[in-house]
């Protein structure tokens, strides 16, 4: 990949990357983490989570895979829609790694939380009042955080959409879903601050745009030509020609 990845190879890897992080994911979000949450609230928190270290550590393991995950995923699909316009491709990406290092910043709670549990001394120090509190505090927390992270992805799928939808190689149709997938990000995310007391959920159907997005690049990326075909040239060239 001298130069970079072309277009075909950038759709590829992006494809394969995403994949890896949606069969990962599900492990820590529908598995993992919600069994670390005791049962009975802030009673005997700390005993709970050291009784299921092996969940934590699954949790912390898949989420970190996918951050890691995201970092590679900003480069290729920079490099997929740089044709579109480089410098918005970049900024495209950039919030993609913004959302990544809020994400990893709000992990080291659940990080803490391991140390937390399986250090003696913790629990000398802070009583097991206390110490239930921390880990209680820490569990939520990571949620917390990790959902303020997701506003900023949701701005990074919006712009993402857009230059999809301006690219020309990939459907247009996958373009509008990364759109509405992101604006469904922002809402749901920032919805308990704005408009406390209101339900979101159904929001979630908004996020299938992802999916459609990854399906489409394992199975047509590889199609994509080498150099971007002339409906692209053409939509760079009315838009004033890609930036340097």
């Amino acid at each position: 990949m001298k130069g970079g990845p072309t277009l075909r190879q950038a759709a590829v890897i992006s494809g394969v990357v995403l994949l890896v992080m949606a069969a990962t994911a599900p492990l820590a979000e529908f598995h993992a983490y919600p069994k670390l949450l005791p049962p009975g609230g802030l009673e005997h928190a700390a005993a709970h989570v050291g009784a299921n270290q092996g969940l934590l550590l699954q949790a912390i393991l898949a989420y970190l895979v996918n951050f890691v995950g995201d970092v590679v995923i900003a480069w290729s699909l920079y490099a997929l829609l740089r044709p579109v316009s480089a410098s918005l491709s970049m900024l495209t990406a950039w919030f993609r790694v913004v959302y990544t290092v809020i994400a990893v910043v709000a992990l080291q709670n659940l990080v803490t939380v391991l140390r937390l549990v399986t250090t003696p001394d913790y629990l000398k120090a802070f009583g097991p009042e206390q110490l239930d509190a921390q880990v209680l505090l820490l569990l939520r927390a990571y949620r917390y955080h990790w959902g303020i992270s997701l506003v900023f992805f949701g701005i990074h799928l919006c712009l993402l959409g857009y230059l999809v939808y301006r690219s020309g190689y990939i459907p247009r149709v996958l373009g509008a879903l990364l759109v509405v997938a992101g604006l469904g990000y922002v809402v749901y995310h920032l919805g308990p601050y704005l408009a406390p007391g209101t339900s979101f959920e159904w929001l979630f159907v908004t996020f299938f745009g992802e999916l459609f997005f990854m399906l489409w690049l394992l199975v047509r990326g590889w199609t994509i030509e080498t150099a971007p075909p002339a409906a692209a040239e053409q939509a760079i060239n009315r838009a004033g020609g890609p930036s340097a």
